[in-house]
């Protein structure tokens, strides 16, 4: 098990993560989310050991994991930490890269492993090409590789398929999240791309300037976001103003992503439609409602420029409890 507790660590006054606390069992994957600057490279860094601490400690199992000051090598052995700076060897083959982090005295069940992660990150027909002739993407997927070779307990991904192509990073994340479950292997995973995030991670940990804003299982941070920062890092969110149920609370601001809102001939609000985009599978569309402008995700475009919609009032009234600020 990982334990952090209470973990501090400051570049400067201001810059740098502040009182993180988390725990995460054999096998689990908990996504630390925020925007860019916020600190998740910084916590991934601290957690693998290459800063030494203000204050906290982290564990595996009963282990303290400590940092430069108390380890000839910094980084702790049972971790493997893949850094947006990919430390590749540029003059060698794509196979010869990942099969150096495996034993030679072993050389046919490293072979073996080898083509085991070729084939997972689609990269056999590269396996004798120059790291240096590649692309940004492929690199990443080398990295990934090396990462995987020897079999780590704990891995720490920060970001890792940024540089991959769209066509192709959705297929190759879903192969390699389930490679890691099923070789029950445990994963922090700082990104900002949520399709890495709601589907895979058993857990979410939001950071905003350095601070820990939310740490609970994944489904119920996207459900009842705690404000308005936590929602929109799932992408974009309406604020509406709602009459409480029975009239008798005064009106309440509640977050309600754009999926929520249908598009209805019973509905009881009414909107006028400002823009609408066709993504392929939905249309979205900006509208003014009342005083504000919202936007919606509907399969079908609205029939005039003016129409009606609803909501489920039971599903987004729990999160009175998470107003935004």
């Amino acid at each position: 098990m990982l334990k952090i507790k209470n973990l501090s660590y400051l570049h400067t006054k201001t810059e740098g993560v502040r009182d993180i606390n988390f725990e995460l069992k054999p096998g689990q994957f908990i996504a630390i989310i925020g925007e860019s600057g916020c600190g998740k490279s910084t916590l991934l860094k601290s957690i693998y050991g290459l800063y030494d601490l203000n204050e906290g400690q982290i564990f595996w199992n009963s282990e303290e994991v400590k940092g430069p000051k108390h380890n000839l090598v910094p980084g702790y052995e049972h971790f493997k930490h893949l850094s947006q700076e990919f430390d590749l060897m540029p003059y060698t083959s794509v196979e010869e890269n990942i099969k150096k982090h495996l034993s030679r005295q072993f050389p046919k069940e490293s072979q073996q492993k080898t083509d085991e992660l070729l084939s997972l990150l689609e990269l056999e027909e590269l396996a004798a090409k120059k790291v240096k002739n590649l692309s940004g993407g492929q690199k990443q997927r080398v990295a990934i590789g090396q990462t995987l070779a020897k079999k780590p307990q704990l891995i720490l991904f920060d970001e890792p398929f940024s540089h991959i192509d769209q066509f192709k990073k959705h297929k190759l994340r879903r192969e390699i999240f389930a490679y890691l479950k099923k070789e029950k292997i445990s994963l922090v995973v700082a990104t900002h791309d949520m399709d890495d995030v709601l589907g895979f991670a058993d857990s979410i940990l939001i950071i905003k300037d350095g601070e820990q804003l939310d740490y609970r299982e994944a489904k119920s941070v996207y459900k009842n976001p705690k404000d308005t920062y936590c929602a929109s890092l799932f992408g974009e969110v309406n604020l509406l103003d709602i009459p409480e149920l029975g009239g008798s609370e005064p009106t309440q601001q509640y977050i309600v992503y754009p999926e929520e809102l249908t598009l209805t001939d019973k509905g009881s609000q009414e909107a006028e439609t400002l823009q609408i985009y066709f993504k392929g599978q939905y249309y979205l569309i900006i509208a003014q409602y009342q005083d504000q402008k919202i936007i919606l995700k509907s399969i079908e475009k609205p029939a005039h420029q003016k129409f009606r919609f609803a909501f489920e009032i039971k599903k987004i009234k729990a999160r009175l409890n998470y107003k935004s600020e």
